[in-house]
């Protein structure tokens, strides 16, 4: 992941029953559409703008920015494919399912770890600010 995203896992610790889409948005610091953008792109592989933006029925300049919020994120690939009468066309494919998965395991984990560190390190005293 890129310059990292901000997470907003404490949007989790509020859900007590959190669905998988939920989990993703919160973990990767991204809004619930790109979150379905990057399910539409997992079902559709090689897909382009316009064919998303039927899909998700949302505009294209939201598909494209939620696009290049999941590639900053690594949760997609961009190729560019040339048409034949000249020019091109970006091709979007989501990064497999079992990758993200480990991702957001992994993501978790090191949050976890540092909710564990926080936890050890108090002393009794509480820090000013």
């Amino acid at each position: 992941m890129a310059d990292g995203p901000k997470h907003r896992l404490g949007e989790l610790m509020e859900r007590s029953n959190p669905q998988f889409e939920a989990v993703m948005s919160c973990v990767f610091g991204i809004e619930d559409h790109e979150t379905r953008t990057y399910l539409a792109v997992l079902e559709q592989p090689g897909c382009t703008i316009d064919e998303l933006t039927g899909s998700l029925d949302r505009d294209r300049s939201t598909v494209n920015r939620s696009l290049a919020t999941l590639d900053d994120r690594g949760l997609v690939s961009r190729d560019r494919r040339l048409l034949d009468g000249g020019g091109y066309v970006y091709q979007y494919t989501a990064i497999a399912l079992p990758e993200v998965k480990t991702m957001l395991h992994e993501a978790l984990d090191v949050w976890t770890e540092t909710v564990h560190g926080v936890i050890d390190d108090f002393d009794g005293e509480r820090e000013t600010e």
